[in-house]
């Protein structure tokens, strides 16, 4: 059987609850930005669960041995927020992954021709074939931007099986192009919405994230 983009929504209340706030319109931009970061960390919480490899080791409770199990330490993880927008969700994954490199791509869109434009590329030249990236995007409109972020990240020694993607708001035209050129990738995501405007935003989505987030209407 072919390989196939897998798009996960966690059905939990926190995340719906969370999701309501950051879409309402009204919401005031300091509860914006804790909502982005409590479905970061949320989502980053069930995209590790299966995920992560693990050592099974020997313990020594105040009573007696004991078996347990701990996360492989000789794993790389890394994160890796595209800006602006990505830097929204990077606290609350960082609350799950502590250890984990931070790794900044900064992307902008031409609001006529809606192509990206990489401004700022901090990725290292390659990754560990064992590393685990987990990438902070949270807003999967056209596909352009995620596209390109996922090639550096080929490049760079990665397979689409060692590639999260953690969003907020995902639409069909990026999770096609993602499933054309990614196979195997695995994508966690608040919702999946149906469509977007001439504009290239989702409809009906939760407006421009970066300008909420950090106020620059």
């Amino acid at each position: 059987m072919a390989l196939q983009l897998r798009v996960f929504v966690p059905p939990h209340p926190l995340l719906k609850n969370w999701l309501a706030l950051v879409r309402e319109a009204s919401t005031p931009m300091p509860l914006f930005k804790t909502g982005l970061t409590e479905i970061g960390r949320w989502l980053t919480y069930e995209a590790i669960r299966d995920w992560l490899p693990t050592d099974e080791v020997t313990i020594h409770t105040p009573l007696a041995p004991s078996a347990g199990e701990v996360i492989r330490a000789s794993t790389p993880l890394a994160v890796v927020p595209v800006l602006r927008a990505g830097l929204a969700l990077i606290d609350g994954m960082m609350s799950v992954l502590p250890a984990a490199a931070i790794y900044h791509v900064g992307m902008e869109r031409n609001e006529t021709t809606l192509e990206p434009h990489c401004y700022l590329n901090k990725l290292p030249k390659q990754f560990p074939e064992n590393a685990l990236v987990l990438i902070s995007e949270p807003m999967l409109a056209t596909g352009g931007t995620i596209d390109f972020v996922m090639q550096q990240l080929i490049d760079r020694g990665l397979t689409p099986d060692r590639i999260r993607i953690i969003s907020v708001v995902t639409a069909p035209p990026a999770l096609q192009i993602l499933n054309e050129h990614y196979p195997g990738l695995v994508v966690y995501a608040a919702t999946i919405d149906e469509q977007l405007d001439d504009r290239g935003f989702i409809i009906p989505g939760l407006g421009d994230a970066g300008d909420r987030a950090f106020g620059t209407h």
